[in-house]
């Protein structure tokens, strides 16, 4: 006997044809684990993310790839946030903890961690610490014990919890750090002729040094300064001035020194990077270099950056933040490869407000409308002049002036004294008497 034909439309618009007898088992076989298990649970869990702060827009990328957290309980994961909502973390603070780190769900690591941490919110730890510390401890598996134990050796060592706070929040992996490792730090600064009243200070400023090997790093360092020709005086000056000198890799600063010594580029630039020393001026390329890698440029492709445009090397320590702002403006908003700083430097010395933006809002502007006809990369944005970038996309576009602001072809030069000053200058007028006539026409009479 012939079994009766059901044909339904699937999920993706698809006809299905299924025997009628078995149309019931294997329609929920089929569409109830899908449409009402996965979907129903995707929602809720994405409603009660959102409740907790989380944005809309990222919803979709940070479920797509953690589909784990479909499979654990909901009511778990709503007492997790509820427990990282009770550290009084900052918004965006608990958003990038979990994009980061999405096993900080977990409700038994939380129940762990929730009375240390709620303890270091009573000694005055900053969020980031707490923040640094759940992420490192959830991805290496440490327990409690280790945080308590660090926490004593560091007051121990007389440290006070703002200085706690901030190693905690620049360096977890202190947490791993012996006792003996950091007492073997706390030496090596004292026979360098370091204070110990500027010790909690140096490592304030660099926690990272506590991860640095004394005897693999530290000393070959020190070695490598002395055979450089630098005495022991300036070694000592300039890790009191920048204790991140003790960051360098060997080899590193023999390399920046050779950069600035290949360097093209006019007298007075040389000189005013080399007016404080050599020294100084090899850590000022290594800063800048960090900065670059830290977008993602490879450090070749970095001192190929500061080799080509030198004039990033007389940025002040807080003008970094300006080249930080020109990179993110490059890599989010113009949507350019970090890569690309190699091939044009020279947008690192383009003033951001008064160029860059102006000249990438006429060029989104036009490739909008269709203006364009081929793709306009970031060399043809930043090389050409002003007058040759105004001929080119603005003047032929009236719509564009407002973009990118008149330009001013016939500027009135101003006058360095005010309207009418010349009239109090001027010098008071003498009246001609008869005497005075009579005395000029004898004198012309006796030339005559």
């Amino acid at each position: 006997m012939a079994s009766k034909l059901k044909t339904f439309i699937n999920l993706r618009g698809y006809p299905i044809t299924l025997f009628n007898q078995n149309h019931r088992s294997l329609s929920s076989q089929i569409l109830a684990p899908i449409n009402q298990s996965q979907y129903r649970k995707r929602i809720l869990l994405a409603n009660l993310l959102q409740r907790y702060g989380f944005p809309p827009s990222s919803l979709q990328h940070f479920l797509s790839r953690n589909n784990h957290l479909l499979n654990s309980d909901l009511a778990e994961t709503e007492t997790s946030l509820g427990i990282l909502l009770s550290l009084k973390l900052p918004q965006k603070s608990l958003v990038s903890l979990i994009c980061d780190c999405p096993n900080v769900l977990r409700s038994e690591f939380l129940r762990k961690w929730r009375v240390p941490l709620s303890d270091c919110g009573k000694h005055g730890f900053s969020s980031s610490a707490i923040k640094s510390v759940l992420e490192h401890c959830s991805r290496i598996g440490i327990g409690p014990d280790k945080f308590y134990d660090c926490v004593r050796v560091l007051k121990g060592l007389g440290f006070c919890d703002s200085t706690v706070s901030r190693i905690l929040s620049s360096f977890p992996g202190v947490l791993l750090v012996k006792e003996v490792e950091i007492l073997r730090k706390i030496e090596f600064l004292v026979g360098i002729d370091i204070a110990r009243d500027n010790i909690e200070r140096f490592f304030h400023v660099f926690p990272e040094v506590l991860g640095i090997g004394t005897e693999t790093r530290l000393k070959p360092l020190l070695d490598e300064f002395m055979k450089m020709g630098f005495s022991k005086d300036d070694v000592k000056k300039e890790i009191a001035r920048e204790p991140r000198v003790l960051g360098l890799e060997l080899g590193e600063l023999p390399r920046c020194l050779e950069l600035i010594n290949t360097l093209k580029c006019r007298e007075v630039i040389r000189v005013s990077i080399l007016s404080e020393g050599v020294f100084r001026a090899g850590i000022e390329v290594k800063l800048r270099v960090d900065c670059l890698c830290k977008y993602g440029l490879i450090r070749r492709d970095a001192f190929k950056v500061v080799w080509k445009e030198p004039r990033v090397i007389l940025y002040e320590i807080e003008e970094i933040e300006k080249i930080e702002k020109k990179i993110e403006f490059l890599t989010n908003r113009m949507g350019f490869h970090i890569n690309c700083l190699a091939d044009v430097p020279e947008y690192l010395g383009v003033n951001l407000q008064k160029q860059i933006v102006p000249r990438y809002n006429v060029i989104d502007y036009l490739k909008l409308k269709g203006g364009l006809g081929c793709d306009i990369g970031l060399k043809g944005l930043i090389k050409p002049s002003m007058k040759r970038f105004y001929n080119l996309y603005v003047k032929p576009y009236p719509e564009c002036e407002r973009i990118f602001g008149k330009r001013k072809e016939h500027v009135r030069v101003k006058s360095r004294h005010p309207a009418g000053l010349w009239k109090l200058m001027k010098p008071s007028s003498h009246l001609t008497t008869k005497e005075d006539v009579v005395n000029m026409k004898s004198f012309i009479g006796s030339l005559a």
